[in-house]
């Protein structure tokens, strides 16, 4: 699925940054991610400037120091806050072999007995139409508005900037995409959310690398930044939970990378060798809440009382069967409404179904799943909608329009 966000936003003021950097001069951050913590080191104390040239020389600071140098590939300078710092937050986490791990009591992997019964023996109940005819009235695609109307994706309130989620193509697919890269309008950034194949394709990547080049400004998790840079991406900012970066040429535009509760894995040896996250937007009128792939977790009330309320969050429906294989690593309708209500988003959309075949529910359940919970909970069908593959939705707030 793609899902195109347009959002509006403004700059933090110069004494929060002014703030900031005075914290950034008396402290470095030392982690220790095997035990999730880190400590904070005192630097000796500045010599011989009053404090007016001390202050006039930390908003320097705060213009010029880019706290992520190591961890970019774009020359392109930006200061953000860092939330790592507030002692409150989850922070990631790694064991003593550097892989990353869930901090919650939820997580939980299937043994290697249920995935083989998974793989081998357990019923496909997805029941996917074989005939790409039967699909399209079933699963029907529209084409996207920025198709239909090409001159209306470049203009009107609330169109600037603009970030999709990189989820398109991938593993088997149940349903085709409803546009090409060739048929998108300009894109300012992109946010990975791991690096599974339904979510990370290179195909894609090299797709959007080749018409958007050093403009497109990519946002991953930890672990990442090197496989971008081996796919020639000029642009890449790789964070860790809670850090949060902005496109350079809309510093408006806040990124922060939040935790999610999955795994990640390419290859037979890398498993967990790069970080999984969610992703919140944030600005002056209007917060976005990508979830990514996710199991249920407490996070989700943390970024809510954190970031929330959400004008629009993207939270996952589908491939949660077998329970005992998905529970840990992809929500059910049931629990999305529950995340829903935890990030006090006002109104949600359902991704990660129909699109690719990855788990055992009928292939159309997801949707009557999520109606019956929302059912359940007394919330109204709007509050948590479904898109069909490519429709577009004009989503009304009191401080204008967002499109979806």
């Amino acid at each position: 699925m793609l899902l195109t966000v347009f959002c509006n936003y403004k700059k933090y003021t110069k004494k929060l940054n002014l703030l900031y950097a005075k914290v950034v001069q008396v402290q470095d951050v030392k982690w220790q991610h095997n035990r999730c913590s880190f400590e904070l080191m005192e630097k000796p104390p500045s010599s011989g400037k009053s404090q007016l040239d001390e202050e006039n020389g930390l908003v320097q600071a705060a213009e010029d120091v880019d706290p992520h140098t190591s961890r970019k590939s774009s020359s392109r300078k930006s200061f953000r806050l860092d939330y790592r710092l507030e002692e409150d937050v989850t922070k990631s986490c790694q064991d003593k072999h550097g892989r990353w791990i869930n901090p919650w009591s939820t997580w939980r992997f299937p043994s290697y007995f249920t995935l083989l019964r998974f793989l081998l023996l357990d019923k496909d109940n997805s029941k996917v139409p074989s005939s790409r005819e039967a699909l399209d009235v079933e699963l029907p695609v529209m084409e996207p508005y920025f198709v239909r109307n090409p001159d209306l994706s470049e203009s009107g309130p609330g169109l600037r900037p603009k970030s999709i989620t990189c989820s398109v193509y991938g593993p088997k697919e149940v349903q085709r995409a409803p546009c090409t890269v060739e048929q998108l309008p300009r894109i300012d950034a992109v946010v990975i959310s791991h690096s599974h194949y339904d979510h990370l394709d290179a195909g894609s990547v090299a797709s959007l690398n080749a018409r958007f080049g050093g403009e497109l400004r990519w946002f991953v998790p930890l672990g990442l930044l090197d496989w971008f840079v081996k796919m020639g991406c000029e642009n890449v900012m790789e964070l860790d939970w809670w850090e949060e970066n902005c496109v350079p040429v809309h510093d408006d535009v806040t990124f922060v990378c939040t935790p999610s509760q999955h795994w990640s894995k390419r290859t037979a040896l890398d498993d967990n060798k790069s970080l999984w996250g969610s992703w919140t937007v944030l600005g002056p009128e209007h917060r976005f809440f990508f979830a990514g792939d996710t199991g249920y977790c407490p996070t989700f009330k943390e970024i809510g009382q954190r970031f929330g309320p959400f004008d629009l969050a993207a939270i996952p429906i589908g491939a949660y069967l077998p329970r005992d294989v998905m529970v840990g690593q992809h929500v059910d309708p049931a629990e999305a409404v529950q995340i829903h209500e935890d990030l006090q988003a006002k109104q949600s959309v359902a991704i990660h179904w129909g699109t690719f075949a990855l788990a055992h529910e009928y292939y159309l359940d997801p949707p009557e799943r999520l109606r019956e919970a929302l059912e359940q909970k007394g919330l109204k069908p709007e509050s948590f909608f479904v898109l069909n593959h490519g429709e577009s939705r004009l989503i009304s707030s009191p401080h204008g329009d967002i499109f979806d």
